[in-house]
């Protein structure tokens, strides 16, 4: 069901042509600076991958893809894709990717089953990265070291945005906080992972949260994975399991978390035999993605995927995702949002 959250006294602090041009600088900017912090080369990504095999995301397994038939392959099925992180490491062995360097793209996606809100809409953008590995590197510790690296990106490009438009005033932390889900867990009993990430967001200002897909010793996950991108289920150095998560930060316009990036170490053909049984998927052995990494033809690499529209809407302090991206909204919601004196694009 969708929802909206309307701040008292909101007012766009940009009108809709400086904000088109804002947006403009500040992906060009983002883009330049995590590309250089990573090492990453631009490639061209798809739209759409042919269903069967095992390319496309699930996500946390239960959105459906937007699928059609395509006439002059035989009425083949071809899905939109939800997002790249599979797609990506293929292309990182084809490509012959050095270690050390890796590739980052537009991702374009539909998810029809997303619930409508400030933040969630049927279109996602994100920038999609993935960068080869060593074997030395699977550990929180290289985990910790990329994340800086990203969030050091977000702050110079909310730097150069703030000093372009004085009115749009800095506030992430200058340093992000780490935390196991589990240990978020016995900080905050009781609470639903939302709450939690809003509590341990509002203290900090910027989280980075490990370890989301396996299940915590309450017997839920933080947050639902898919099991054969993301490495959510080996032992880390910490004492917890996972070598993935999300990144969040504090947004004073709704009071509230939001999450910015979701990444994580990949799985090793050790991780993804696990994680299938562990989520009764053991079948998914036999496509064409599972079967390159069992084999041993892709190389290991850390990725993920940072929000378009969302970087843009916090750091043009906007309270709607719908005013930096045109999708389709409710008309009760675009309704809303011309009163608020924000049209949605």
């Amino acid at each position: 069901m969708s929802n909206l959250t309307k701040p008292d006294g909101y007012r766009p602090l940009l009108d809709l042509k400086q904000t088109e041009l804002a947006i403009k600088k500040i992906k060009d900017f983002f883009l330049g600076s995590l590309s250089t912090e990573l090492r990453l080369r631009r490639v061209t990504a798809p739209l759409f991958v042919l269903r069967g095999l095992g390319i496309n995301d699930d996500l946390n397994g239960v959105e459906r893809p937007v699928a059609f038939p395509i006439k002059d392959m035989g009425e083949a099925v071809a899905e939109v894709v939800h997002s790249l992180a599979k797609w990506k490491r293929l292309t990182l062995a084809d490509y012959g990717v050095e270690t050390g360097f890796g590739i980052v793209t537009d991702m374009n996606a539909i998810r029809a089953d997303e619930e409508l809100d400030n933040i969630h809409s049927l279109y996602v953008d994100q920038w999609d990265w993935e960068r080869v590995i060593r074997r030395e590197d699977r550990s929180v510790d290289f985990l910790k070291r990329i994340v800086r690296k990203i969030y050091g990106a977000i702050l110079r490009t909310e730097f150069y945005i703030s000093e372009t438009y004085p009115q749009l005033k800095a506030f992430l932390p200058e340093d992000i906080h780490f935390v196991h889900s589990e240990e978020l867990l016995q900080m905050y009993p009781g609470t639903t992972p939302r709450e939690r990430e809003d509590a341990i967001c509002r203290k900090y200002g910027a989280v980075f949260i490990i370890g989301i897909g396996g299940k915590l010793s309450d017997g839920k996950e933080h947050d639902l994975r898919a099991p054969d991108y993301d490495d959510w289920s080996t032992p880390n150095e910490d004492g917890y399991k996972g070598l993935n998560g999300d990144l969040f930060v504090w947004y004073p316009t709704l009071g509230r978390s939001i999450e910015l990036s979701s990444m994580g170490i990949r799985v090793d053909k050790d991780a993804l035999l696990r994680q299938l049984a562990i989520q009764g998927k053991e079948e998914r052995q036999q496509l064409y993605f599972h079967r390159r990494l069992i084999e041993g033809t892709l190389p290991l690499s850390i990725g993920g995927g940072i929000g378009q529209s969302r970087l843009c809407m916090i750091l043009l302090h906007k309270f709607h995702v719908g005013e930096t991206q045109a999708s389709i909204w409710p008309e009760w919601m675009r309704e809303e949002c011309r009163k608020a004196g924000s049209p949605l694009i």
